[in-house]
């Protein structure tokens, strides 16, 4: 575990070993292993000897959360539940919170049009170094990106791939660490084919051990080191300045993680001009996105039919019945 996740409270071990079964069941953790260092910190503060949560413990907690936002509060909530529950099956004697009312999100996702998006891998195709770095991350965004916007890959589950989930010749990656921990198969266009193999052609003539091994990852700087989420979105605020795409900050876009909102509109649109009826067409978004349900893909419908309304003719009258109409799609990330 990285250093920053060094817990060192009396909760400490239930802490690692609860991550440590998340991971192994596939789930990323990243948020939660950043609220437990919060909850390892404060346990350390507090001089908790014994491994026991008290409701006036979290009491206590929560009156120091005076800045957190209702969704941020839902999260680390949620994760006491959980730590609690995992502790009390070990044998601690626990309070198990109750977790408060979810919140709704008010973030709307913001869709790039074709133009904007060509102009995105553009400026990442141009862009150029004033020095050598080799702990930049511009090296591989030109693929990364259109990987995300031609898959609708999450940013974490494209950063997780691995070289042994690549199965170019038949057309699809294997991602194995998801935001539900349900693996799924993405398909690969031949465009997109063709790009990661001139990327892997490039990054496996660096001078690096192993870089092309199974289990190394498949994005990397040019130093051999893994990207991090924070390198890549900074990067990519700059070429969003570049393109002259104004960033609101905040939540409010546009984001990295807007790429995969658009790719699920651009798909509909798709799928709609080519003859499909769009709620007849949401189980092959649905499982391409991985989503559990055909209720969190059918918001995109809604959010379709909201930017090209020519298209909502072509819905099907029984089928938009079945769905209930929704004004606003939501999509939180890790």
């Amino acid at each position: 575990m990285a250093e920053q996740f060094n817990y060192t409270s009396v909760l400490a071990p239930y802490m690692r070993l609860m991550l440590q079964r998340k991971e192994a069941a596939g789930i990323v953790a990243s948020r939660a292993k950043w609220i437990l260092k919060e909850f390892d910190t404060f346990a350390n503060s507090e001089h908790l000897e014994s491994p026991r949560i008290t409701e006036s413990f979290i009491d206590k907690w929560n009156k120091t959360r005076i800045a957190d936002s209702a969704g941020t509060m839902y999260a680390k909530y949620s994760t006491w539940h959980q730590l609690a529950t995992f502790m009390c099956r070990c044998g601690c004697e626990c309070y198990i919170p109750r977790l408060p009312r979810q919140p709704k999100p008010d973030t709307t996702p913001y869709i790039y049009t074709n133009e904007q998006i060509a102009s995105i891998f553009k400026a990442a195709d141009e862009y150029r170094l004033r020095n050598i770095n080799m702990n930049n991350t511009m090296f591989p965004m030109p693929v990364l990106l259109r990987l995300l916007y031609g898959t609708g890959m999450r940013i974490s589950e494209a950063l997780s791939t691995k070289n042994a989930d690549l199965h170019l010749d038949e057309n699809y990656i294997h991602l194995k660490k998801t935001k539900n921990g349900h693996e799924r198969i993405v398909p690969v266009d031949v465009s997109l084919n063709k790009v990661l193999h001139e990327y892997i052609a490039y990054r496996d003539r660096m001078p690096l051990k192993g870089v092309s091994s199974l289990d190394q990852p498949l994005f990397i700087k040019p130093d051999g080191t893994e990207l991090t989420r924070g390198s890549v979105l900074s990067n990519f605020k700059k070429l969003l300045e570049k393109c002259r795409i104004p960033y609101k900050g905040n939540h409010a876009g546009p984001r990295i993680h807007d790429l995969r909102h658009t790719f699920a509109v651009h798909a509909l649109v798709q799928m709609s001009q080519s003859g499909m009826d769009l709620y007849a067409s949401l189980p092959i978004l649905s499982t391409c996105l991985g989503h559990t349900t055909l209720s969190a893909t059918e918001q995109y419908v809604r959010l379709t039919c909201s930017m090209y309304p020519e298209l909502e003719n072509q819905c099907s009258s029984i089928n938009a019945f079945v769905y209930p109409k929704v004004y606003k799609h939501h999509d939180n990330n890790d």
